[in-house]
């Protein structure tokens, strides 16, 4: 409590009306934090658990100041005895916790005498009959490492005349660790020495405990974040590397009739989700024939471009030693079973020979391929075929269509059309074929792409896509 030496500085009390407004206004805005917590924060993950802490620090602070104009509208209130202080326990002190956290002493240096206020007592859950603490047993309440700063602000004070203005933590009796912040100043006598030193202690246990759980959630927070950076840029990296580096058509297999001219792009997610396991991919044989594909793997990220780089290898692999594409299915699907990653996969598989211009093709649970020709598009009648990795020892079909000169083929995966969870399949499907008479029109296949591309390409799409177009030009 202040000291009554300082009656040189006349206390200025404001007009209890401005207290009483700035009462009402922290109570308003303490419901209004409260509302905040309640409706808008999930605490479910790190960035939820962030904006719980953010709101915790804000009721606690408001709390403080409700607490400290409530005390400034009635006033200072008078000391009670030492004698009269009730010893308060445990339990009463859970009770009223909120209400003690700021306490007043003095240790007047002339007589030796010490004031607590009843707050400070319950601070350091210390009983009234036990008496104060003198100055110099202060510190043996508080942590080893935090001693020197104590010493340093008392000398401070004591010997040169300077505020007390710290932090440092205690462990009562209990075995309750609190952490209080201490201001104070030198009290002078009449010939300007020390005279007593008196201070106001504040709890600021929960006060510091919010802050360091918006620390620490923060800082969690942007962990993941910096996890989920890199982990995009891994899995882009990854596809840049696997998938055809195209830039314009690919014309193959290099002969003079059935030549295929081939675009491939990859759409990813319009809503901005992680990169997924969509694969295209085109290559001519070793026979001559050539090899068009698509696919999906479920999931996102580093884990599913993974595993579609290894789907991907090895359907090159087993098409370049001359495997048909419905066999070829089926060990696609044997690898994905056995794999250490569980997941689904769908793709279509599409062989093309360019002296009889036959497609051959299979396909596990896929949109099938799309032919334009004459000005009008059709779905290619599908084969059997499941997920992969859906069902152990599974058989694929394989389904032949002959081709013709000017004939336009474009294979998709199901984020191309699918506007949202639950659009249909069929209704993406009738798009596609609308465009019917500008694709086949088109004189290349990058043409046909462009097309599709300004289509399908726009912000309503909710998953990445590849979309492949091949286009017999002889």
């Amino acid at each position: 409590m202040p000291s009554h030496l300082f009656a040189d500085r006349p206390a200025q009390p404001p007009e209890p009306g401005s207290v009483d407004a700035l009462i009402s206004q922290t109570r308003r805005l303490r419901g209004g934090v409260d509302a905040v917590r309640r409706d808008t924060v999930d605490d479910d993950d790190v960035q939820g658990r962030w904006q719980r802490a953010l709101c915790d620090l804000a009721v606690h602070q408001l709390d403080d100041l409700r607490e400290h104009l409530d005390q400034l509208k009635e006033g200072l209130p008078p000391a009670p005895a030492l004698e009269e202080l009730p010893e308060q326990g445990p339990e009463d002190e859970a009770e009223t916790g909120a209400q003690t956290r700021v306490g007043s002493a003095e240790w007047n240096l002339l007589t030796d005498e010490v004031t607590w206020s009843e707050e400070l007592f319950q601070i350091f859950g210390r009983s009234p009959e036990a008496g104060p603490l003198p100055l110099d047993e202060l510190g043996s309440t508080l942590f080893s490492e935090d001693q020197p700063l104590l010493t340093a602000m008392v000398t401070a004070c004591l010997v040169d005349g300077r505020p007390i203005d710290g932090e440092f933590r205690i462990v009562r009796s209990d075995g309750r660790v609190r952490t209080l912040h201490m201001r104070g100043e030198p009290v002078l006598d009449a010939d300007g020495c020390t005279a007593s030193m008196w201070a106001v202690l504040r709890d600021v246990s929960e006060l510091r405990r919010s802050q360091r759980a918006v620390r620490e959630s923060r800082d969690s927070l942007q962990r993941r974040r910096e996890i989920a950076q890199t982990e995009h840029r891994l899995a882009v990296e990854l596809q840049e590397a696997v998938l055809p580096p195209w830039r314009g058509s690919l014309r193959f297999p290099h002969t003079s009739t059935g030549t295929l001219d081939v675009a491939a792009h990859y759409l990813p997610s319009a809503s901005g989700s992680p990169i997924g396991g969509d694969w295209y991919d085109a290559l001519e044989l070793a026979d001559g024939r050539s090899l068009l594909t698509v696919g999906d793997l479920t999931g996102h990220g580093v884990t599913a471009t993974s595993g579609m780089a290894m789907l991907l290898g090895a359907l090159r692999g087993m098409a370049m030693a001359g495997i048909e594409p419905g066999p070829l299915m089926g060990w696609l699907n044997q690898l994905l079973e056995s794999s250490v990653q569980p997941a689904l996969g769908s793709a279509v598989c599409c062989r093309y020979d360019p002296g009889s211009r036959t497609l051959s093709w299979a396909q596990s649970g896929h949109p099938a391929p799309l032919l334009f020709r004459g000005g009008a598009g059709r779905a290619l009648v599908a084969p059997e075929g499941v997920l992969l990795g859906a069902t152990s020892g599974a058989t694929y079909g394989q389904a032949e269509e002959r081709l013709e000169a000017g004939d336009v083929l474009v294979l998709h995966t199901d984020g191309l059309t699918a506007r949202s969870a639950g659009a249909v399949r069929s209704e993406g499907s009738g798009r596609l074929l609308a465009l019917a008479p500008r694709v086949t029109a088109a004189r290349s296949a990058q043409d046909c792409l462009r097309m599709v591309v300004e289509e399908f390409g726009g912000s309503d799409r909710e998953d990445d896509a590849c979309v492949l177009v091949a286009r017999v030009t002889g």
